[in-house]
């Protein structure tokens, strides 16, 4: 399976997320996607081996319990195929941070109170 096959139902994402935040328990993985998406313990599990066996994640066994922790290889393979595309959006989030930083230095110049100018123009 593609990788951009496994990331895309949402409930794979998901738990991708609940796992960046470190290792968990199958148990506790369950729950949480139980009660946001109203899906089985077996729909989760098979969820979980799908992101196993493409390499997503990680399983260690711990008597009856599995823990589950991301494995950023695969990851690092998306990264490396969308750093072709960047170009698409940087521009744009650079042209972002300037306006935003523009706001912030206007904001601080004005003071307190002050309205502000329609025009974008300091004092």
């Amino acid at each position: 399976m593609h990788a951009f096959d496994v990331l895309g139902d949402p409930v794979r994402r998901r738990i991708l997320e609940i796992l960046a935040d470190g290792e968990a328990s199958s148990g506790d993985v369950c729950r949480v996607i139980q009660a946001e998406f109203g899906i089985s313990q077996p729909a989760v599990s098979q969820h979980l081996k799908v992101l196993r066996e493409s390499g997503f994640v990680t399983v260690r066994p711990e008597g009856t319990r599995r823990w589950y922790a991301v494995n950023s290889a695969p990851l690092q393979e998306i990264d490396t195929w969308l750093d072709r595309f960047r170009r698409y959006w940087s521009t744009h989030l650079d042209a972002l941070a300037t306006e935003i930083a523009r706001g912030k230095r206007e904001r601080r110049l004005r003071g307190p109170g002050e309205p502000p100018n329609p025009r974008g123009e300091t004092s």
